[in-house]
């Protein structure tokens, strides 16, 4: 079993910036995906972002330019940086974890929740106007 714990969510004003973190414990991999989905109730999950063992990243298009993901100084933490948050931007966001390298689905851009095995319980971020 892999333990996932996200932090950094909270309330922000338009155009402000929010860092998520996410760190993986239990039984993790040494080659392993991690990545960051949101969910808005009543909506589908969209899959944002997600970093490869090796440290290579994938950015969705749709916030490619506002979002950046990026490896933490221990190996099994994930980065979401957002900047110039907008009110649409408001969700769940969850952190996801693959016990095996990014698929090449995944590398390609189109971020999948059924490439991860594992979930976190979610962190909210919600932007006012």
């Amino acid at each position: 079993q892999v333990h996932l714990v996200e932090s950094g969510g909270g309330s922000v004003q338009s155009g402000g910036s929010l860092r998520l973190s996410c760190a993986a414990s239990g039984n993790t991999s040494s080659r392993h995906c991690m990545g960051w989905f949101r969910q808005l109730i009543g909506k589908e999950r969209e899959g944002l972002a997600a970093v490869n063992f090796d440290g290579a990243t994938t950015v969705a298009d749709s916030v490619s330019g506002r979002f950046t993901v990026s490896q933490g100084d221990a190996k099994k933490t994930v980065l979401l940086q957002i900047v110039n948050l907008r009110p649409e931007d408001t969700a769940m966001y969850y952190c996801a974890y693959s016990r095996w390298a990014c698929s090449p689905r995944v590398r390609s851009g189109v971020v999948t929740g059924s490439d991860f095995d594992y979930w976190g319980q979610g962190t909210q971020v919600t932007v006012s106007s």
